[in-house]
C-alpha cells in the first residue's frame, strides 16, 4: 500500500492540516469538543473523572502523535472523532484489563467509605450494610468473590472448581462485582 504525503491527500481535512501544524486553536477544539464523549464513556464503566482525564489525555496525545508522523490520515472530521475515540476507548480497556485494576477497584469503594467515616460506629454500620448486600447474591457469585478476595485463589484455580474455563471465570467474578455495585447503589440511593 502506497502511502501519500500528508499535504498531498486532497482528502484530508483543514482540521487535520492544522493539527498537524501544531495549530493551537485546533487543537484546542478538538480536546474540547471530544473529552465529555470519553468521560461518560470511562464514568459508565467503573472509572472516574481523574482517570477519564487521565485516558483521554494520552489518547488525545496518541491521536496527535500518529497525525504527526503521517500514521493516520482522517478524511472527515468524524473519522478524527471516531479515531480518538478508539484509541481512548481501547486505552481504558487495557487499564481495566490490568492487574492493578483488578487488584485495586473492588475494595475502591468499600476503602474510601471506611475511610471517610470518622465515627467507629458509622463503620460498623457500613460494614455490616455491605454483608448484608452480599448476602442479596447468588451462591455462586459469593462463592467466586469469596474464593478470589478472601481466599486469595488464582482465578485458574477457581475456574476448575466450577469446571469453567479461565475466561468464564474471569467474566463471572466481573459479573458478581458489577451485581454487587448495583445492589449497593440501589441500597444507597
Amino acid at each position: 500500500m502506497q502511502q501519500k504525503a500528508f499535504n498531498e491527500d486532497t482528502n484530508v481535512t483543514a482540521q487535520s492540516k492544522a493539527i498537524k501544524a501544531n495549530d493551537e486553536a485546533a487543537l484546542k477544539s478538538l480536546y474540547e469538543n471530544n473529552y465529555h464523549a470519553v468521560e461518560k464513556y470511562v464514568l459508565n464503566n467503573s472509572g472516574t473523572v481523574d482517570q477519564a482525564k487521565d485516558v483521554y489525555q494520552e489518547a488525545f496525545i496518541a491521536v496527535w502523535r500518529n497525525i504527526q508522523l503521517d500514521k493516520f490520515y482522517p478524511d472527515n472530521e468524524n473519522a478524527l472523532t471516531g479515531y480518538l475515540f478508539q484509541i481512548a476507548r481501547n486505552k481504558w480497556t487495557d487499564y481495566l484489563r490490568s492487574n492493578h485494576f483488578k487488584k485495586n477497584t473492588v475494595l475502591t469503594h468499600l476503602e474510601n467509605n471506611l475511610t471517610e467515616k470518622s465515627d467507629e460506629e458509622e463503620d460498623d454500620r457500613f460494614i455490616g450494610d455491605v454483608k448484608r448486600y452480599f448476602e442479596k447474591l447468588g451462591e455462586n457469585c459469593k462463592e467466586v468473590l469469596t474464593r478470589f478476595y478472601y481466599k486469595k485463589q488464582s482465578m485458574k484455580k477457581i475456574a476448575l472448581h466450577f469446571a469453567w474455563t479461565d475466561a468464564s471465570a474471569r467474566n463471572n467474578k466481573y459479573r458478581c462485582l458489577q451485581k454487587l455495585r448495583e445492589i449497593m447503589k440501589k441500597q444507597t440511593h
